[in-house]
């Protein structure tokens, strides 16, 4: 499963597919008083320094650092510089403040509420995604409350620039963020919009996996699933030859997994729920329909082509560190059955994250934080909206409202994978939850407040800034 865990930074960059700049006026080069440049006023901010500034018709978009404290709890126990970057429009607009959870795009795009409310937006790196990690790396610090409260403090340092409404946002790890956030800073935002966020509260407890890949799609899409993986198993010494002679050709390492046996087996494992993270049920007939007589390079080819065999090399894990070891500390990680493949073939199963996280660096699983996250979200929710894929594995074990919940939803666009968003929800949800967004944001039309179904993206859509980096980053991340 992790390999669909990589494909996800990039997806989540940027989870959202609809804005433009098309619709805005030009970006106000002045505050607004009128007299002073937006990028004086954002270096004007205590610890920000500028990296670069790139020209994007209709805003200003800076790529900059942020002084944050190691150490939120003792902010004299050193500084690191995290990244940042600043889509701006006017700083009369709402601002959107985006996470993907992990390293942070310093191309110039918009999530999707951002688009919906014509607005600003604000990227942040998570902490330890390099370069945004202290040096030396005290792993200790990596935890969601700390990253919660980096987000706190650049909200406090730039809320005097932009003044309006502002709402969090995310997809998948950083629709995890987004909601991490909430509860530990509730009076920040104005409303929080998470997609495909998981919501694994007893670690140890994934049978909702299992019950949704009984289910999904079709049967004959997952016999042929299912056929490959078992047959990339059963042909594992040939193949594991052909992937000796890759790995060689690719100075690829494995030291953190412990053996190229364990990296082609944590591969072919993640090969059908990386099929429903990041593909549609129509892709099926890409897949080989007889896998018992398909060749070694189709099998090879088609379990490359959705689970990646450098994902777990040394090469590919190093990037994504932070990652398994907020996996394997506080967020916990899905373990799932295989009842197609006989036990023969299986001779390590889904390997924990603790696999994949170099040995020198120390790692204990605080079974409290997700149960804790979940608790609030039940009974305090208010303004959050969360959209789940219909075929998306991470949406199996999804954020649920309890009595306490207020003008929040859960809503799930049908037919969708790990790339489900609002414009992805049946009719009625898709006006309802951009109606919900224009009115957390303060800028619902009167019409709209009038009559939801009315709703619609205050932005056009701009085929370069809204679209979504897709790039295969790293194997079954969320």
């Amino acid at each position: 499963m992790r390999k669909a865990l990589r494909w996800l930074l990039a997806l989540t960059v940027l989870i959202g597919t609809l804005g433009t700049a098309g619709a805005a006026t030009a970006a106000d080069a002045t505050g607004t008083d009128g007299t002073t440049d937006i990028k004086e006023r954002l270096l004007s901010i205590p610890g920000m320094s500028l990296v670069e500034e790139k020209p994007y018709t209709g805003y200003r978009f800076f790529v900059l650092n942020y002084t944050q404290p190691v150490d939120h709890r003792k902010p004299s126990k050193g500084t690191f510089q995290q990244r940042i970057t600043v889509l701006h429009k006017d700083v009369s607009r709402p601002t959107v403040f985006f996470t993907s959870g992990y390293n942070v795009s310093t191309t110039p795009r918009r999530s999707e509420p951002t688009q919906i409310v014509d607005g600003n937006q604000v990227s942040l790196e998570y902490r330890f995604f390099t370069p945004s990690r202290p040096q030396p790396a005290d792993w200790t610090k990596l935890d969601i409350w700390q990253a919660a409260s980096d987000q706190h403090r650049v909200f406090k340092a730039l809320k005097d620039i932009y003044g309006k409404k502002w709402i969090s946002t995310g997809g998948s790890k950083g629709g995890m963020t987004a909601t991490y956030y909430e509860r530990f800073y509730p009076r920040d935002m104005d409303g929080v919009v998470a997609y495909v966020a998981p919501n694994d509260v007893v670690n140890k407890e994934d049978s909702a996996y299992d019950r949704f890949f009984a289910r999904v799609g079709t049967k004959e899409c997952r016999d042929r699933l299912n056929g490959v993986q078992r047959e990339a198993l059963v042909r594992r010494e040939p193949l594991e030859k052909k992937y000796a002679a890759y790995a060689e050709e690719n100075g690829l390492t494995f030291t953190t997994i412990g053996s190229l046996d364990k990296a082609y087996e944590a591969t072919v494992l993640d090969y059908v729920w990386g099929f429903w993270q990041y593909s549609l049920l129509s892709d099926c007939d890409q897949i080989p329909a007889d896998a018992k007589n398909a060749t070694d390079d189709e099998i090879w080819t088609s379990v490359d082509t959705i689970a990646g065999f450098s994902a777990y090399a040394d090469q590919g894990l190093s990037t994504y560190t932070p990652y398994y070891y907020q996996a394997g500390t506080q967020l916990g990680a899905p373990t799932i059955g295989f009842p197609h493949i006989e036990k023969q073939y299986i001779r390590y199963g889904y390997q924990p994250p603790r696999n994949f996280v170099p040995r020198d660096i120390p790692m204990k699983f605080q079974p409290q934080a997700m149960r804790d996250i979940d608790t609030w979200v039940r009974h305090n929710a208010r303004h959050m909206l969360f959209v789940n894929g219909q075929n998306d594995p991470w949406s199996a074990e999804p954020f649920r409202l309890g009595k306490g919940a207020k003008d929040s939803y859960v809503f799930t666009a049908p037919g969708m994978n790990h790339g489900a968003n609002v414009a992805g929800l049946v009719p009625e949800q898709k006006a309802l939850a951009t109606a919900r967004i224009l009115d957390w944001a303060g800028v619902a039309p009167s019409a709209v407040q009038e009559d939801p179904r009315a709703a619609k993206p205050l932005a056009k859509f701009d085929a370069k800034l809204d679209k979504r980096d897709v790039q295969r980053e790293m194997t079954l991340r969320p």
